[in-house]
């Protein structure tokens, strides 16, 4: 298929399945077929359509990176709007972004509009950012590759350094090529397999429901079977401590003016930054550390919970098992492990030492593919425009 071609199926899909899942704010029509009439040829991601997280996405340092590779970028996507304090949804530009699998159930957010995209076909490749699970989340409960990767890896703007760049691709392949090209360094080897891992279904605090839990110890159990991962015995489960405390302090203290963090974690009732906050950041990371020197990859559910329905998220926190990674600056991925009865998709969640995100895609890569569920399904006529506050 010629770079033309790429372009303008990807622009032809958009506007069938958008009015319906919602997952854009802006398509750049012309634009992007400009583009692919004169991209080089002769560049690594020559004429890969891909969409941008938010209306400033396409100025991301990501982003930027990606145009110089030859990808050509076709739109941008839904992050969530103003009127709730929660990012586990999007407004796009024809209402509320919907879950791709199951119309009723958010995404996840707040890399909702790029997850969607990409579960869709839309594009083969979206940007995001991640600050508490906000590409691992999305792409969980949309059934992709989603990645975070090192906290200051890749520029960010973000004051606090909770934020960081990532991607959500259709597969693991996909995404090992444009993270080649996102990091610009030189191709890596792949990982020794079995790679040696310990698997938490819930950190030592969190409370993940049990279907959830039982869809990705089966997903660990596959690659066990094929040789991808070998489970390390371990005397005791491997713990943290809850790192709610210290990730709403230390977010709704960032001092850039706009209130929106503070209002948001002082809605959950998160305390003034203080000396617990920083025990607790540092105990976790002491403890981190101390795992990743023997260990290479540590394996989670990505959220305890499945998707939640467009009224908010309740009590529920989806980032319990995602934002201790944002906290230490870890690298985390999700991948696909499979569906609950009810037809929702669920993330396995893979961490490796800082620095070593190439890693992920690989083991990613070498993982079975989760037993079938059901294809994503839009829905046939354009929901509701607007979220309904919790």
């Amino acid at each position: 298929m010629s770079v033309a071609d790429s372009v303008a199926e990807a622009l032809a899909r958009i506007e069938r399945l958008d009015p319906a899942l919602c997952a854009f704010i802006e398509v750049w029509d012309a634009e992007a077929r400009e583009r692919a009439r004169t991209v080089d040829r002769r560049l690594p991601l020559a004429g890969v359509p891909f969409a941008v997280k938010g209306p400033s996405g396409i100025r991301s340092y990501a982003a930027g990176r990606l145009i110089a590779a030859g990808a050509v970028p076709v739109g941008s996507t839904a992050v969530p709007g103003p009127g709730t304090y929660w990012q586990t949804w999007g407004q796009g530009r024809h209402g509320r972004t919907v879950n791709p699998y199951r119309a009723d159930r958010t995404p996840g957010g707040s890399s909702a509009g790029s997850a969607v995209a990409v579960a869709a076909g839309m594009v083969p490749l979206a940007t995001g950012s991640d600050g508490a699970g906000s590409v691992r989340i999305p792409a969980a409960w949309c059934g992709v590759f989603g990645l975070k990767t090192t906290n200051g890896l890749l520029p960010s703007p973000d004051r606090t350094g909770l934020a960081s760049a990532g991607l959500l691709a259709r597969s693991a392949a996909e995404a090992r090529a444009y993270l080649r090209c996102l990091l610009g360094g030189a191709e890596e080897p792949p990982p020794a397999f079995p790679v040696p891992a310990v698997f938490s279904p819930d950190l030592g605090y969190a409370r993940p429901d049990p279907e959830v839990a039982a869809v990705v110890r089966a997903a660990v159990d596959r690659l066990v079977a094929a040789g991808v991962i070998r489970l390390e015995p371990t005397r005791r489960p491997f713990t943290l401590l809850d790192p709610r405390e210290a990730w709403m302090a230390i977010r709704s203290d960032r001092g850039d003016g706009s209130g929106r963090a503070r209002t948001a974690a002082h809605a959950y009732g998160a305390p003034p930054p203080d000396a617990r906050v920083s025990d607790i950041r540092a105990e976790n990371n002491r403890r981190l550390d101390a795992f990743f020197a023997r260990t290479p990859l540590l394996l989670t559910p990505v959220t305890p919970n499945r998707p939640h329905g467009h009224e908010g998220p309740g009590e529920l926190y989806s980032t319990a098992l995602t934002w201790a990674f944002n906290l230490s600056g870890h690298p985390a991925a999700s991948i696909p492990a499979g569906f609950t009865a009810d037809g929702c998709p669920v993330g396995l969640q893979l961490v490796a030492a800082r620095g070593a995100d190439a890693s992920l895609p690989e083991i990613a890569l070498a993982a079975p593919d989760p037993d079938p569920g059901p294809a994503p399904a839009p829905p046939t006529s354009a929901p509701p425009g607007a979220p309904a506050t919790p």
